[in-house]
């Protein structure tokens, strides 16, 4: 998959983290990374964005912004506000077209949920996974209230033709409630997708070397890692 769109459930859900951890992943594994960001909202002209946390945590990535906007808002929100040109599907898939000629993966990251706007018109992420004909990997929480919200995107992804390869939890609790560990059955169960990872809690905080070397280990093969659902869930089992 020489494009992968990454989004999530709502915002705060360990979407950067998730990044950098599939960037790191593939960096692992010999592969040339480059990470686009739609929409970079809430940072000033030079201050780092995601795209730049993801290069922190895992090394040698191309980086790329197509624009940002300095309030913490949607990014149609944003841009109006601002009085700045909205981003535009288009002008995301033309981005993450030109990465892919001259990288072996690249990791498109979106804003806040799949359905978040980017302009008046009422274009999104899924839009762009549209354009590109990418397949689109869910990060989702871990607790009470993610099977709703996790189901619903995912009928959103399959009510547009778009490949949906699977979920990774972005902040796995160190100490999971009887709902987190229920949902490890439960979210494949709603959606028909398979976790495909789970990030624990911090990873971010983690040193660069520390998280690099980790990172495979949170993330199932098909995401170049090591991780095993099963013994995931057994491990956790209720």
């Amino acid at each position: 998959m020489p494009v992968l769109v990454i989004t999530g459930t709502g915002t705060e859900v360990g979407k950067t983290v998730v990044t950098a951890a599939v960037a790191a992943a593939a960096l692992a594994g010999g592969r040339s990374v480059a990470v686009l960001k739609a929409a970079q909202t809430g940072v000033g002209p030079v201050e780092a964005g995601d795209a730049q946390e993801v290069a922190r945590l895992a090394g040698n990535v191309t980086v790329a912004e197509v624009a940002r906007f300095p309030e913490p808002l949607a990014p149609g929100t944003a841009a109006r506000r601002a009085g700045l040109p909205p981003v535009r599907p288009p002008e995301v898939a033309e981005a993450a077209a030109k990465l892919a000629t001259e990288h072996d993966l690249v990791l498109v990251e979106g804003a806040g949920g799949l359905l978040v706007r980017f302009d008046a018109a009422g274009g999104t992420l899924a839009d762009v996974a549209g354009l590109l004909g990418a397949p689109v990997l869910v990060v989702t929480s871990a607790g009470l209230g993610t099977l709703n919200t996790t189901e619903l995107t995912a009928r959103e992804l399959r009510s547009r033709g778009l490949d949906l390869p699977g979920l990774v939890i972005g902040s796995w609790p160190d100490s999971p409630d009887l709902a987190s560990r229920c949902n490890l059955a439960d979210l494949p169960d709603v959606t028909g997708a398979p976790l495909l990872g789970a990030v624990p809690a911090g990873a971010g905080a983690l040193a660069p070397a520390a998280f690099r070397s980790a990172a495979p280990a949170w993330l199932a093969p098909p995401l170049e890692g090591t991780w095993d659902a099963d013994a995931f869930g057994t491990r956790y089992a209720s």
